[in-house]
């Protein structure tokens, strides 16, 4: 399907949640009926001048005309090494050269935005006040990190103070959003220069969250975090948000769920409820428990995992085709996975045996010295290419695929992306059978003729 066509779909989407008619909109927007349908059809591109006036009328946004482009019809896009060489940018860090960056696979799609990193600063220590060592001001995306040599990673701890971690290849870390950070190679024997794969990427917070909250404004988009500093406070917090949220006092919460007023006090300050309890408050509030619950540990903003200490294990459990390696994560970020995959089987084209699907976005790196032969099923279609060393894809979810070659390795990163945790809920609770409809809408909301049956 053309974006013309997305486009003139999504059109139909937001003038039924606007309840206008097409001749209702067309008028409205200072265009012709005729006209009007050729954008639903996809006929003609909606004008920049439309979608002004139709944001400037109607409570929208003119990025909600615009769809994301499928730069991966195929299912698959991959960067070839050569590709990625040619993106090649020196930077500098107080007059000298620090790092060397080059662009590996990303998509428009998914909100990977990876990067292939040479450290070009040596240090002959692992001092973390190593005057030679410039520190970045942190980033708004999350960052999983796969190093290649000799690097020292420095970053801020949660006690203020600069932590350096010696890393090699294999050993791997995430990073939390606006952590001041930084990479150095250490001087060796070969005189050889480290490199990370820097694969930052968005989450929840990203795209239109961001957008609203910059619309709010700081003052009240700073009222929104919570305090998660331990599991009581988060609880009391997520307790005291959602009893807020519906305007109800204590006392009304406490005819409702028979609990004394002073217990749901000391709930929202120093004690947590029990899994009885919790339901009750919950029943009370309309919500469902897990809104209630704070996280079950709480995790460090900084995560070093080194390789050697890295969970294995072979998949499938019978006549496996991968053996993987669990590199670094955290559970804060449930629908991100990390993994090195080591090929077991050498053939050239299985086609018959496509072995995984996953429904999360996925980056993909060749990390082994050999050739990896990758084969897809897209709508019915086989597809088949090649990895060699140093290439990289992005793979989009649920498309089934394997991966073959003698000795191959490779680097997998996973994202939830946009539809993964609460919007693949609330499409659930929306049902498989109305999913063409909530991907693009392809009818009005009602009949002009009249309808009676259903």
């Amino acid at each position: 399907m053309s974006y013309q066509q997305r486009s003139g779909q999504n059109l139909q989407g937001i003038i039924n949640d606007l309840k206008r008619r097409p001749e209702d909109a067309a008028a409205e927007l200072n265009v012709s009926l005729d006209e009007f349908h050729s954008y639903l059809r996809g006929d003609r591109e909606i004008p920049a001048s439309v979608i002004k006036r139709a944001a400037d009328i109607w409570p929208v946004n003119e990025r909600d005309f615009y769809c994301l482009r499928d730069d991966a019809p195929t299912g698959i896009k991959i960067m070839r090494a050569t590709e990625s060489a040619q993106t090649s940018r020196v930077m500098e860090r107080a007059g000298k050269p620090y790092y060397e960056y080059r662009d590996t696979a990303a998509s428009s799609i998914s909100q990977f935005r990876p990067e292939w990193i040479k450290e070009l600063c040596v240090v002959n220590d692992n001092n973390p006040d190593n005057s030679e060592v410039q520190w970045n001001n942190g980033h708004f995306m999350h960052q999983f990190t796969y190093f290649v040599g000799p690097v020292n990673f420095y970053y801020r701890g949660e006690d203020g103070q600069k932590k350096v971690a010696v890393m090699n290849t294999g050993d791997s870390m995430y990073i939390t959003p606006f952590v001041p950070h930084t990479f150095a190679t250490r001087k060796n024997d070969a005189g050889e220069n480290g490199l990370i794969l820097a694969l930052t990427y968005g989450n929840k917070l990203a795209g239109e969250t961001q957008q609203e909250l910059s619309a709010l404004g700081t003052d009240l988009a700073s009222e929104y975090p919570l305090d998660f500093s331990t599991s009581q406070k988060a609880s009391a917090y997520l307790l005291r948000f959602h009893r807020e949220a519906a305007s109800m006092d204590l006392q009304e919460l406490s005819r409702r769920t028979r609990l004394p007023a002073g217990l749901l006090q000391d709930f929202e300050t120093v004690l947590r409820p029990n899994e009885k309890m919790l339901q009750l408050i919950a029943e009370a509030l309309n919500v469902d428990t897990r809104e209630l619950l704070p996280p079950n540990k709480i995790g460090g903003k900084v995560i070093v995992n080194p390789y050697q200490l890295s969970p294995r294990w072979n998949y499938p459990y019978t006549n496996p085709s991968y053996n993987l390696v669990e590199l670094a994560g955290t559970h804060h970020l449930p629908h991100s996975k990390a993994l090195e995959m080591n090929l077991l089987k050498n053939e050239g084209s299985d086609h018959e045996s496509l072995d995984l699907k996953v429904g999360l976005h996925q980056y993909v790196y060749n990390v082994g010295k050999t050739a990896v032969n990758v084969n897809w099923n897209l709508d019915g279609q086989m597809y088949h290419d090649f990895l060699q060393p140093d290439d990289s894809l992005y793979l989009k979810p649920f498309v089934s695929h394997n991966f073959r070659g003698k000795e191959g390795k490779l680097l997998i990163l996973r994202i939830g992306g946009r539809a993964a945790g609460e919007a693949q809920r609330e499409l659930s609770l929306i049902g498989k059978e109305n999913t063409a409809r909530a991907v693009r809408e392809l009818i009005p909301w009602f009949n002009k003729e009249g309808k009676n049956k259903i």
